[in-house]
């Protein structure tokens, strides 16, 4: 039976030959300008540079609309393109080719991967215009494009573990990107070492993944192969523990290192301080979305892991709220959208931790529009104020930049989950599916969430836009637009953030939800809501009527936040001190300094660490060291006591022997005089010595 589904199941598998085009176009153009960005720079100008670089991940994006339209095409459950380069590792039961597949999951993905990141490299055409080692900035882009495409279209574990690891090496680069700063370095690397905490996690997950398949007779790591075998480790144990519990909560641990959760977030702020067009690619829509995607990808094992779910729904609540709170009290207009981003993220584990796959991957969705189109609208503002990013130094630029507060406005309008933008759709779903599915407590933390997030988005709204303009004269006389390199790609994002949510508008709205429909064939399986409002409980009217409720409640708390916004920061009518004054203004200075949490680090992890690496140096001088040097002087002396022996006794007795046969050599010579009177005496002697000694 299972040999028959396994058989129907590749049949359903469609081979084409163009998908390993989408990752290596990217690879093409790092490749080019890398190794010879310089000399084109240099001789060929940095339009050239800028060409090969933003004509790979679109001509990707033209490549991923053929393979969309292609699983459109097809009955919902053929819809799997597959195209396989070459064999990799085959040792034993291991059986992995470099092979890449493309489904309705990882359709959305290399949509947003090549749409998005190519508008961001059209936009930092612009933004880096004036950058020395443009040639460099663009290869890294290209390369992290690479790595996340290679992330997500894998058909199996190891080719994604090859671009988790790659986005991490090109974040590290990109982040640390002005490397003679200390504080761009220290971010880099900061970023790098805290995601190889979560990918060990993710290595010990993938390890035990195979073992425990093997144990039931089904080895593999290819995706399609795991969704078929994987509900066999139902009661599988491993050393008294749900094998598949155990599994996904390491995978967890490598979601939460890539996708800024809970306690592994702390590099996603420091990480602003790359280039603004590096934040908006890496920290906003794509590689924070890989633990997402992971575990919307592995979506039956987590199904089948009900405590892992429990863990991840609590995990994204508390995250969200308490990215959220941070971000209330930031200056630092990039500091407030990486806290946002974390926030945000957070939604998508509470609707990854309920089940609510389809709903997590169209938030991700809805949120790599309007994250990629404030964080390039905050490089637009920061660009026109040389580089200033604290919003207390701005304020009233809407007269000077247009283009960019609509496009800005537009996109908090999405975030603070104002219908009918796209953030509405998707953030209301969340609310609702965490909700219906009995986690009333992370749906209360997570609709606090929602009312601080409409807060201080449009905090930093009034901030940066409305009022007096702050700076100085100089900055203010310099005031203007960004170009149309800059403000194009704003325009289509926001467009993207006011329009994608009627993609998945609500059964409850009566809409049709198609979005969900659409990642049915692959999320359904994991026990994910592939429909919209009103499925929870068999749609009854009491249902109905607790999800309007809930509806209304959602938007009079981001209306809340709005107001409260508006009131602080544009009319003036409540003033921020009062809050920030409470309780002697402690609880203010906890949050902006942000829980304290790097000084924690910094005084338990860190300086242990430094620590025990203090210890090991001593360890290793005066322990391992003594003993080598013992060793070496043990070897030293055993030699010296041969070298004696070997001199004195050894060859003293070869000598001795020498000497003794020259001596006996010496004295029988003497017989060998050559006189034949002197032989013949001699033989008369033995004769007559012979005769007496016989007759004796």
């Amino acid at each position: 039976m299972q040999d028959t589904a396994h058989a129907a199941h590749q049949a359903a598998i469609h081979t084409v030959s163009y998908l390993r085009w989408i990752p290596l176009l990217p690879l093409i153009g790092a490749a080019i300008n890398g190794l010879g960005g310089a000399w084109i720079q240099k001789h060929l100008g940095k339009k050239v540079i800028g060409g090969i670089a933003c004509a790979m991940p679109l001509l990707g994006f033209l490549l991923s609309l053929r393979a969309f339209f292609q699983l459109a095409g097809l009955d919902p459950a053929e819809r799997t393109l597959l195209d396989t380069m070459f064999p990799w590792i085959h040792v034993g039961n291991l059986n992995v080719d470099v092979a890449f597949q493309v489904d309705p999951l990882t359709a959305v993905m290399i949509l947003i991967i090549t749409g998005v990141g190519g508008l961001i490299h059209i936009y930092s055409t612009g933004y880096m215009h004036d950058e020395p080692a443009y040639w460099r900035y663009f290869a890294y882009l290209n390369l992290f494009t690479f790595a996340m495409l290679t992330l997500v279209m894998g058909d199996n574990l190891l080719i994604m573990f090859v671009g988790w690891e790659g986005v991490g090496l090109c974040s590290y680069a990109l982040i640390g990107f002005w490397y003679s700063e200390w504080a761009n370095a220290s971010a880099g690397s900061k970023a790098f070492i805290v995601n190889r905490v979560g990918d060990f996690g993710f290595m010990c997950a993938t390890f035990l993944l195979f073992w425990s398949l093997a144990d039931v007779g089904h080895p593999t790591l290819l995706f399609r192969e795991i969704a078929e075998y994987g509900p066999l480790l139902e009661g599988h144990m491993f050393w008294g523990v749900s094998t598949v519990t155990l599994i996904t909560m390491l995978m967890f641990v490598g979601a939460t290192g890539k996708s800024a959760q809970i306690p592994l977030y702390v590099w996603l702020p420091d990480a602003m301080a790359g280039p603004t067009p590096v934040s908006a690619l890496i920290h906003a829509a794509t590689m924070v979305t890989a633990g997402v995607y992971m575990i919307a990808r592995l979506n039956v094992l987590f199904g089948m892991a009900p405590a892992t779910g429990a863990v991840i729904a609590t995990v994204g609540a508390a995250t969200a709220f308490f990215a959220a709170t941070i971000g209330t009290t930031q200056f630092d207009i990039k500091k407030v959208l990486a806290y946002s981003t974390v926030s945000q993220l957070g939604f998508m584990f509470i609707a990854m931790g309920v089940g609510a796959y389809a709903t997590g991957v169209f938030h991700l969705m809805t949120h790599a529009f309007f994250k990629a189109c404030l964080f390039l609208g905050s490089g637009s503002v920061i660009h026109a104020m040389h580089h200033e990013q604290d919003m207390r130094k701005m304020g009233g630029l809407k007269k000077w930049m247009p283009y960019t507060y609509a496009t800005y406005l537009i996109s908090t309008l999405a975030i603070a989950g104002i219908p009918p933008f796209s953030g509405f759709f998707s953030k209301d779903e969340i609310l609702w599916k965490a909700f219906s599915s009995g986690h009333q407590f992370v749906w209360f933390v997570a609709v606090c969430a929602a009312a601080l997030t409409a807060f201080y988005m449009f905090r930093s709204v009034y901030m940066t836009f409305d009022g007096e303009n702050r700076s100085d004269e100089h900055t203010r006389e310099h005031l203007h637009e960004s170009p149309f390199s800059m403000t194009v790609p704003l325009m289509v994002l926001a467009s993207l953030a006011a329009l994608a949510g009627f993609l998945n508008v609500p059964h409850a709205l009566f809409g049709d939800a198609r979005f969900d429909a659409w990642l049915a064939p692959v999320l359904e399986h994991g026990g994910g809501h592939a429909g919209g409002h009103g499925d929870a409980h068999g749609g009854g009217h009491h249902v109905e009527v607790i999800e309007y409720v809930l509806m209304v409640l959602s938007i009079a708390v981001a209306a809340a936040g709005i107001f409260v916004a508006r009131a602080m920061y544009k009319t003036g009518s409540m003033s921020p001190d009062r809050l920030t004054g409470l309780a002697g203004g402690k609880p203010y200075r906890t949050v902006f300094n942000k829980y304290y949490v790097d000084e924690f680090y910094d005084a338990t992890v860190i300086r242990g660490t430094l620590a025990l690496t203090r210890v090991s140096a001593w360890f290793d001088t005066n322990i391992v060291d003594g003993i080598v040097n013992g060793a070496a002087w043990v070897v030293r002396m055993a030699s010296a006591f041969n070298g004696l022996v070997d001199r004195y006794v050894v060859d003293g007795a070869v000598n001795g022997v020498a000497t003794v046969t020259s001596l006996v050599g010496g004295r029988v010579r003497r017989l060998q005089t050559g006189n034949i009177n002197a032989y013949l005496y001699v033989a008369v002697i033995a004769v007559v010595g012979m005769m007496v000694a016989r007759m004796w």
